[in-house]
């Protein structure tokens, strides 16, 4: 009679040796791998874009609009309405006729409050209308209440540029 228990020893012992190699192979697999915040925060930073919002800043008026491009143009044609007619009611004499864009840089913080950051317009427009900062001032500062830019579910401060065409004949 033969001894059948070596064949099955090998078989047995190269099963095992598998087995083991594959342990040691897939360990890395199992180990957990910590990630750092720090990365994480780098990389959701570089993710973002700064340049723009999520919702522009906008009015009670703008509500009902619901396109975020639309919402932006309800918000700066509210603003430039209220200067407009707030400019119209104004008594302002000139002794020439004038033509200008004035650019008016505004500021709005996470809360709502507008600011004028920078008026530009050309030297002849203040000389004719020396009051004409203190106009703009008023105007803006007149303003209905504002619900500020959102990035991210975050209110944020923001900045636009508005024109404003003074044309006096």
């Amino acid at each position: 009679m033969k001894n059948c228990t070596f064949p099955i020893q090998i078989v047995l012992m190269k099963r095992l040796v598998v087995f083991i190699a594959v342990l040691f192979v897939s360990c890395d697999y199992f180990e957990n791998r910590k990630v750092n915040s720090k990365d994480i925060v780098t990389q959701e930073l570089e993710t973002i874009d700064w340049n723009a919002v999520d919702e522009y800043p906008s009015f009670s008026v703008c509500d009902s609009v619901s396109e975020k491009i639309k919402r932006k143009q309800c918000f700066e044609m509210t603003v430039l309405n209220h200067v407009n007619n707030y400019l119209s009611k104004k008594r302002i004499v000139v002794t020439e006729d004038i033509e200008d864009t004035i650019s008016i840089k505004l500021g709005i913080d996470n809360s709502g409050e507008i600011s004028i950051l920078n008026i530009k317009s050309k030297p002849e427009t203040l000389q004719i209308i020396p009051e004409l900062d203190s106009l703009l001032y008023g105007s803006i500062n007149a303003l209905p209440k504002i619900f500020p830019a959102v990035k991210r579910g975050q209110q944020v401060n923001t900045e636009f540029v508005l024109p404003v065409v003074v044309s006096i004949k």
